[in-house]
């Protein structure tokens, strides 16, 4: 297939900070520092923050760009991954997707017009636990994915108006199966087993009475899991959806499940869930945490990190101890949903 080779950048342009925060930058997720502050009357650009950061050992929260829907880190190499909408997120078809190769201190668009509209969640980019392939789940736009650090895209198939999340077998070289949550149509869940060409509608299942309660997970070609308030825990399926099997009753709160290592991981209501017999049974891992996004690893399977709506916590022992290591920033405390 054709792809998109993005052309050749000689300097970055650094995106200066925004009064207003349309978003934030997730570099901590890279660098897992903690929170300071910064002079009111001695204010610094985007890449002097980050340099200051880099440099002192202490982070702090950054805008990047004013309307944006998505932010998602490469943890081989730090590339930060942001969606640009534009500032008018319903009327505007949005910018695509900009990189960072510098911890979120400049950003260059690199998807070649692939890429358009907003992630409805932060599940929206489903990138690689090791790095280098992410896909781009988008809503009001076009979707695509890239296997090569973002040196190339190609498009993936739409349905309706497109995606809340979805789950990627990344067991293989070039992902064929996707499973994936369609945006606000009644829960209908769809399957790809041919990379995101095409879809074919799996079943739907309602929210209950709290909403947005739902979660998808690939393992391999054959097995997924999902859970719902609806079931009341999690389900497991060998044969790509066509029947399901109950095998758990604790409840995830992460909208995708993550393996890593081969172990399949859910932030859940009581702390990190965690099988290691590819989804047939799970278990509690580790001390509680209020978090409901992640996990994102760091150095090994040990250090992780989740986010929640006190902020970004982590753990360098696999749970057992966890440390809240930045609040959200002002415009982002108690946001809706769990966690």
């Amino acid at each position: 297939m054709d792809a998109y080779r993005r052309p050749t950048v000689k300097r970055q342009t650094p995106i200066r900070s925004m009064k207003t925060f349309s978003t934030i930058s997730l570099s901590l997720l890279i660098v897992f520092l903690s929170t300071t502050s910064v002079p009111a009357a001695e204010p610094l650009t985007t890449a002097e923050k980050a340099t200051e950061a880099q440099s002192t050992g202490k982070g702090q929260w950054v805008a990047v760009h004013e309307g944006t829907g998505g932010v998602t880190v490469d943890r081989s190499n730090s590339d930060v991954y942001v969606v640009v909408t534009g500032k008018e997120i319903f009327k505007e078809r949005g910018q695509g997707i900009w990189k960072s190769t510098d911890q979120g201190a400049t950003f260059a668009r690199v998807d070649g017009d692939v890429i358009a509209g907003r992630c409805e969640t932060g599940y929206g980019l489903c990138s690689d636990p090791n790095g280098q392939r992410l896909y781009c789940f988008m809503l009001d736009g076009p979707s695509g994915y890239t296997l090569d650090a973002g040196k190339t895209w190609e498009p993936i198939g739409k349905v309706n108006r497109g995606w809340d999340f979805a789950a990627v077998d990344w067991s293989v070289e070039k992902p064929q199966t996707i499973f994936g949550f369609e945006h606000e149509n009644g829960g209908k869940i769809h399957l790809s087993s041919d990379g995101g060409k095409t879809w074919t509608k799996l079943g739907e299942f309602p929210k209950d009475a709290r909403g947005q309660t739902f979660g998808v997970g690939v393992v391999d070609a054959k097995t997924l899991v999902r859970w719902s308030g609806t079931i009341g825990g999690i389900e497991r399926s060998l044969d790509t959806g066509a029947t399901w099997t109950k095998v758990s009753d604790e409840m995830p709160l992460g909208h995708v499940m993550v393996v890593f290592k081969g172990v399949c991981y859910w932030v859940g209501q009581k702390g990190l869930l965690v099988s290691k017999d590819q989804g047939a049974s799970w278990s509690l891992q580790g001390q509680p945490v209020p978090a409901a996004w992640g996990p994102y690893f760091g150095k090994d399977e040990k250090h992780i990190v989740l986010a929640g709506k006190g902020g970004v916590h982590e753990t360098t022992d696999g749970g057992q101890t966890w440390s809240l290591v930045a609040a959200l920033p002002d415009p982002f405390k108690n946001p809706p949903g769990p966690g």
